[in-house]
C-alpha cells in the first residue's frame, strides 16, 4: 500500500498574541461528540455512495453488540437516497473528532490502489521476477495463545536446528534464486512493478493468454516496513515536496544499478496467494471487499475497524479541491500508525493509480460511533 512512502511534518502549535505561552495541544485520541455542522461538507456529500461499504461491513459486524440493530435496519434499506442515508447516519451515530498523537487535529492522508502487472505461470527471459506464496518453513508465532494481552502481536520466524530465529529480510530472500524454492506462484516482467505490488499488498496480473488473475496478500516475513521514498529524501535524491509514486518509479528506472539496494532498504517481504476465480475488489483487514473511494485504512489499535469515518482533506494532484466524504474503516497498513493517519482505497485502473500515487494531504478525521 502506497501510504507507506511518506510522513508529514505538522506545524507547531500557534502562539496566541498577548498570551504568555503556546496553545496547549489537545488530548490525543477520540474526542467528545460534536454537531454534524462541525463536519465540513457533511450536508453536501453523496451519502448513498457509502451505503454499499456499510452493508459490506455489516457482513462482519452484524453480531457485534452495538452494531446488531444498525446492521439489521441498514439491511432493510437497499438503495437509499442521499438524504435518507444521511438521516440514517445522523440517527444512529455520533461524530467524534480524532486528535493526533502530537495533539494536533490534522494528520497525513494518503492513498492506495490495486495495480495491474504483466506475468506468466512459466518463467522465461521476459517473465523472471517471481511472486511467492508463504514458504513452508515460515513459522507464525502467536503469543496470545499463552498470554491473551498479547493477542495482537504475531511473530514470524523459522527453525534453525531446534531454535526459532527471525525470518530473512528482503535482502536475504532476494540474494539467491534458491532462497524460496518451490513457493513461486507466477513470474512478472518488471522488478519495479513487483516491488510496488509488495507495497500495495494486492493486485492483478494479466497473463499472455488474455486472462487476469488476482494476487492477494497472504503473509509477510516479520520485518518492519521501511519507506524507500523517505530514504530518497534522506539521501538528498528527492525533496519531501516532490516525492510520490511516479517520481520514485522514474528514479528507479533511471538508476537500475541502484534499484536493488534501495529495494533492500525495506526489509519487509510480502507473500501472496492466488485468487483465480474472483472478480471482486481486494479484501481489507475487516475481511470484506473494499469499496473504491469509500473504504479507508486506519490504525486498528486506535480506531475501530468497521466504523464510519468522516474525512476532510483535499483531492490529490494540482487542483487541491476539497475532499469531504464519508468512508468506512475497513483496512489497515504497516505504515498507518497513529490516531489521525489514514489511507484512502481508490480502486484499480489509471485514475486510481494517479490519485493514490499523488495523495499526501493534510486532513482531519471524525469517527462515527454508534449511539
Amino acid at each position: 500500500m502506497f501510504h507507506r512512502l511518506l510522513t508529514l511534518t505538522l506545524l507547531l502549535p500557534a502562539v496566541i498574541h498577548g498570551c504568555s505561552g503556546p496553545v496547549r495541544p489537545l488530548e490525543p485520541g477520540i474526542g467528545q461528540p460534536v454537531s454534524w455542522e462541525r463536519l465540513d461538507g457533511w450536508h453536501s456529500d453523496n451519502h448513498a455512495e457509502s451505503w454499499p461499504a456499510l452493508l459490506a461491513g455489516c457482513a462482519v459486524l452484524a453480531d457485534v453488540d452495538r452494531w446488531q440493530s444498525i446492521c439489521r435496519d441498514a439491511g432493510r434499506i437497499r438503495a437509499p437516497t442521499d438524504a435518507r442515508a444521511r438521516a440514517f447516519f445522523e440517527a444512529r451515530f455520533r461524530a467524534h473528532p480524532v486528535i493526533g498523537d502530537d495533539g494536533e487535529p490534522e494528520g497525513l492522508i494518503t492513498g492506495y490502489y490495486e495495480p495491474l502487472l504483466q506475468g506468466s505461470f512459466e518463467p522465461d527471459e521476459r517473465f523472471k521476477y517471481p511472486l511467492h506464496a508463504p514458504p513452508e518453513n515460515l513459522l507464525v508465532i502467536d503469543p496470545g495463545d499463552a498470554h491473551p494481552e498479547l493477542s495482537d502481536l504475531q511473530l514470524r520466524g523459522r527453525l534453525q536446528g531446534r531454535t526459532v530465529v527471525p525470518y530473512p529480510t528482503r535482502a536475504g530472500l532476494t540474494a539467491s534464486p534458491d532462497a524460496l524454492p518451490g513457493s513461486e506462484l507466477l513470474w512478472v516482467d518488471d522488478a519495479v512493478d513487483a516491488f510496488f505490488l509488495h507495497v500495495q499488498g494486492s493486485g492483478r496480473v494479466a497473463l499472455p493468454d488474455g486472462q487476469t488473475v488476482a494476487v492477494r496478500y497472504a503473509d509477510h516475513n516479520g520485518h518492519p516496513y521501511q519507506s524507500i521514498g523517505r530514504e530518497l529524501v534522506r539521501s538528498g535524491e528527492m525533496t519531501l515536496e516532490n516525492v510520490n509514486l511516479f517520481t520514485i518509479r522514474r528514479w528507479l528506472r533511471a538508476h537500475p544499478g541502484e534499484a536493488r539496494a534501495l529495494f533492500n532498504h525495506n526489509p519487509r517481504y510480502i507473500f501472496f496467494r492466488l485468487d483465480t476465480g474472483s472478480s471482486e475488489n481486494p479484501r481489507g483487514a475487516l475481511n470484506v471487499p473494499l469499496t473504491p473511494g469509500r473504504s479507508l485504512a486506519v490504525d486498528r489499535d486506535k480506531l475501530p475497524l468497521g466504523a464510519p469515518v468522516w474525512l476532510a482533506t483535499s483531492m490529490p494532484g494540482e487542483s487541491g479541491a476539497p475532499l469531504n466524504r464519508l468512508l468506512m474503516a475497513q483496512d489497515t497498513g504497516s505504515a498507518i500508525r497513529g490516531w489521525n493517519r489514514a489511507d484512502v482505497f481508490w480502486g484499480s485502473g489509471r485514475e486510481a493509480e494517479r490519485k493514490a500515487g499523488l495523495m499526501k494531504e493534510p486532513g482531519r478525521l471524525f469517527v462515527l460511533l454508534p449511539k
